[in-house]
C-alpha cells in the first residue's frame, strides 16, 4: 500500500506545483510526459527481455491473450449497467461511451465533447481519471483478493502506461507483457468504441 501512498503523494506534488507556478517555463511549454512515458516503456522492456518468465507466460498464454481486454471490457460494461439501474438520468448511452474509454480520458473526452457536448466530455474525464487512479491506489488490495491479473483489468487503457509499474511490482514482473498488450489492444479500441455508442 505504500507505493501506492507514494504515487498518490508525487501527483499531489505535482498538481500543487503546477497550481502554483513554481515549475520553469520550459516545462509548461513542452510536453515532457511523453519522454517519460518513452523511458517507462524502455525499462519495461528491459524487465521483460531479462526476466525468461514474461516470455513464458506469453507463450503459455497463447490466444488467451485476448481474454484480457475482452474482460476488461466486458467488466466495464457490466458494471456500468449496475451503475444505471441507480443512476438512470445520465441514459444508458451517454454512460456506456463515457465508460468507453476505459481510462484513456484524454482521447476519449475530445470525442465525447465533439458528440455531446463539454459536460458529458467533462464527465468522461473524470471518470476515466479516476478509474486511473483507484488502480493505482487500489492495486495491492485487487491482487491480494482478486489476483495478479485484477489490477491489468482495472486499469483498462492505462496498463500499458501510467499504471503498469503499479502492476508489476504487485502483479509480478512476469505480467508486464500481459498488461502491455491489454493496454494496447483497448488503446486501439477507444476511438471506435466511444463513436459508435456516441452515434447510438
Amino acid at each position: 500500500m505504500s507505493g501506492s501512498l507514494k504515487i498518490l503523494a508525487f501527483f499531489a506534488l505535482g498538481v500543487f506545483l503546477g497550481y502554483k507556478h513554481f515549475l520553469p517555463d520550459y516545462m509548461l511549454n513542452h510536453d515532457l510526459s511523453s519522454y517519460a512515458l518513452y523511458v517507462l516503456m524502455f525499462l519495461v522492456g528491459l524487465i521483460i527481455g531479462l526476466d525468461p518468465r514474461s516470455l513464458e507466460l506469453v507463450r503459455k498464454s497463447s490466444w488467451r491473450l485476448l481474454l484480457l481486454p475482452f474482460g476488461t471490457i466486458l467488466g466495464t460494461y457490466l458494471g456500468v449497467l449496475i451503475l444505471w439501474l441507480f443512476w438512470k438520468f445520465i441514459g444508458l448511452k451517454n454512460l456506456l461511451s463515457i465508460a468507453s474509454g476505459f481510462g484513456y480520458y484524454s482521447l476519449s473526452s475530445i470525442i465525447i465533447a465533439d458528440f455531446k457536448g463539454d459536460t458529458m466530455a467533462v464527465l468522461a474525464l473524470l471518470a476515466n481519471i479516476f478509474r486511473e487512479l483507484l488502480t493505482l491506489l487500489l492495486t495491492p488490495v485487487f491482487v491480494r483478493f482478486f489476483g495478479p491479473l485484477a489490477p491489468i483489468l482495472s486499469g483498462g487503457a492505462t496498463s500499458m502506461d501510467t499504471t503498469l509499474p503499479i502492476i508489476t511490482q504487485y502483479s509480478g514482473k512476469q505480467y508486464a507483457i500481459l498488461s502491455v498488450f491489454n493496454g494496447l489492444i483497448l488503446t486501439i479500441l477507444v476511438p471506435f468504441m466511444v463513436t459508435i455508442f456516441c452515434e447510438l
